[in-house]
């Protein structure tokens, strides 16, 4: 088959679509012919050198794929070959093929075709595992969303709407402040300009956000802290304004708030199992009645997937940037 590879971390160009072995299916797993894959940080970072594959996993990037079943592994039972799916990945969805753990597949959502099913795994398990199965947000309270024109950030949107909260976000343009407000995002935040920090409790009579789903780590820790409201709980999920913080902790303490540091890429494979059972469950009803939808900014040949990167990492998106097969 052929995949994407990094012989040489780098910029964009370092990504090379090469022939490379078939993956075998092993025990409780099924290959996948591919469709489409996704783009998300996690592939640029693997990219550049700084977010390796786990040991064992497949060593292309790639965290999500939608496909078809080629073959099925010694153990998987309610699967067969020929089933449309889409899944999530530890790795390899930048190629022509990829082996799955069965518990990470999914049924294609009702309506969708195979490209779009691409962009859901990774950004429904993200969003579902953190926002609602780790810090429980409920109707009526406030969600903030730092990047809320991202993929995760469109999906966060939508999905917290459903549940009934309110939503506040983050954005860097008034393009993309206009986006998160068509999906329904409530209060519209542009942090090149405004105070996120103000602007929550301005909008929120003081009392701030209930729960912060927050993709910048370091340099957002301290004011994230101070826009919690009581008993509220940040959620981080990435460090792109760095690892390192100083933090109040008074200021913790004072709010009873609880700070929840999540990956989904590293997990043992019984809880993604468990994620992929509670979005199918959850999530893809409300993708069928179309309450909630994929936001899918363009589809890029997968062979051309430094173009994607490039995209991405100068933000010019809104939603997902997929990769696709002929």
């Amino acid at each position: 088959m052929h995949a994407i590879t990094i012989p040489e971390p780098g910029g964009p160009e370092a990504l090379m679509w090469a022939e490379v072995p078939d993956p075998v299916p092993g025990e409780g797993e099924v290959l996948v012919e591919v469709v489409a894959s996704a783009v998300n940080r996690a592939d640029v970072l693997q990219r550049q050198g700084f977010y390796n594959p786990p040991p064992g996993s497949s060593p292309y990037p790639g965290l999500e794929c939608a496909g078809r079943i080629a073959a099925l592994g010694p153990g998987v039972t309610g699967w067969a070959v020929g089933d449309e799916v889409c899944a999530l990945l530890v790795g390899g969805g930048y190629a022509e093929k990829v082996a799955v753990p069965a518990g990470q597949l999914l049924t294609v959502p009702t309506g969708l075709d195979l490209v779009t099913a691409a962009s859901l795994p990774e950004v429904t398990c993200t969003v579902w595992s953190n926002v609602f199965m780790s810090a429980h947000l409920r109707p009526g309270e406030t969600l903030l969303v730092h990047g809320g024109s991202s993929g995760i950030g469109t999906m966060a949107i939508q999905l917290a709407k459903a549940m009934g909260a309110r939503v506040a976000v983050t954005a860097g343009s008034a393009e993309k402040l206009a986006a998160c407000r068509e999906l329904g995002a409530d209060i519209l935040i542009d942090y090149r300009k405004q105070d996120f920090v103000e602007e929550l409790r301005e909008a929120t009579d003081g009392a701030g956000a209930d729960v912060i789903l927050d993709i910048m780590g370091a340099k957002y820790l301290d004011r994230n802290v101070n826009a919690l409201a009581v008993n509220g709980r940040l959620v981080i999920i990435g460090l792109q304004g760095g690892t390192r913080a100083e933090l109040n902790l008074s200021a913790l303490l004072g709010k009873r708030c609880a700070v929840l540091g999540t990956t989904l890429r590293r997990r043992p494979l019984e809880e993604k199992a468990a994620i992929v059972a509670a979005v199918q469950e959850h999530v893809w009803p409300l993708i069928a009645d179309g309450r909630v939808r994929p936001i899918v900014d363009r589809t890029i040949p997968m062979r051309d997937a430094s173009e994607a990167h490039e995209v991405i990492e100068a933000s010019e998106h809104v939603g997902k940037v997929l990769l696709t097969l002929a």
